[in-house]
């Protein structure tokens, strides 16, 4: 299992054998090309893993060229944030940004926002597409997604619950909300 910003996490087959530990970087195929992440787990795992894993896999462990990038882009995204939000701004768009990602090999950058309706940003894609040269997404997520993305620390003393373990989120019932 591999972790990467923002907490996202998925299973990946290390079909080459490469020789991973817990805490290790590594270079994966991922659906949207290449990534880097951390390793958290590795063995047998669940078998619900691996159906989710699909084919893609372990490419490599990263090496100091890689980690160097991955800082690289780290810092490019505040940087990436700043113009969005000014973008988004110069539309009079009513969403809030809350994350950029820049994947690994450049090929995309995705920014996170919330918005309490739906929003047409076509044009705001046109225009970061222009500034960028390159692929732009924009996912609207949630508020637990929100608190997944930035972390933090919940009323009990602990990580968020969304941000350290649970994978999936159960719409809160309004009987679970009275007790």
């Amino acid at each position: 299992m591999v972790r990467f910003k923002g907490n996202r996490k998925a299973c990946y087959h290390n079909r080459r054998g490469i020789e991973l530990q817990v805490g290790q970087y590594c270079i994966v195929e991922a659906d949207r090309g290449r990534d880097l992440g951390r390793v958290t787990y590795v063995g047998p795992g669940k078998p619900e893993w691996w159906s989710a894993a699909q084919d893609q896999g372990v490419l490599q462990a990263a090496g100091a060229a890689d980690l160097a990038r991955m800082h690289e882009n780290r810092g490019d995204e505040w940087g990436f944030y700043d113009i969005c939000r000014e973008k988004i701004q110069a539309r009079n768009l009513k969403m809030q940004l809350v994350s950029v990602e820049r994947q690994f090999d450049h090929k995309k950058i995705t920014f996170y926002f919330t918005a309490e309706k739906r929003v047409d940003f076509r044009q705001l894609v046109r225009d970061l597409a222009a500034v960028f040269r390159t692929r732009i997404e924009l996912r609207q997520i949630g508020v637990r997604d929100e608190a997944r993305l930035k972390g933090g620390m919940g009323i009990c003393g602990r990580e968020f619950c969304c941000s350290s373990f649970l994978q999936d989120f159960v719409p809160v019932t309004l009987k679970m909300a009275k007790v």
